[in-house]
């Protein structure tokens, strides 16, 4: 986000004439960094509740398996695991994708000049 972003709301007041709308561009490759500063800010919060989810849930199925007669006697190591890693992958992807959603609608732009002719 350089100094052509900061500049992209500062349009020419006279939009009369068709062929001097504007001579402020954006930089080229500053959709490309947007996009990559939205991926990484969606991996670290998707991390950091994959990590609170992963504790939580195997607190709470750890304790079922010991204290619960009949988990003790139905869910071994495998569907303990299983459920665990469930909570774990689908907190980490619900979270990235609100988070992905989140930082596109702050980036979105709506330019009303366009439609008020």
């Amino acid at each position: 986000m350089g100094i052509l972003s900061a500049m992209m709301g500062q349009k020419n007041v006279n939009n009369n004439t068709t062929n001097m709308s504007s001579f402020l561009i954006p930089a080229p490759l500053e959709a490309q960094k947007i996009k990559a500063d939205c991926a990484r800010e969606a991996t670290v919060a998707g991390f950091k509740a994959a990590v609170m989810a992963s504790v939580v849930a195997s607190a709470t199925v750890l304790t079922a398996c010991r204290f619960n007669p009949w988990a003790k006697a139905n869910l071994n190591y495998s569907a303990q695991a299983l459920l665990i890693s469930a909570a774990t992958i689908s907190s980490y992807f619900i979270t990235a994708d609100k988070t992905i959603l989140e930082c596109a609608t702050r980036h979105a732009k709506y330019d009303t000049s366009k439609y008020n002719e």
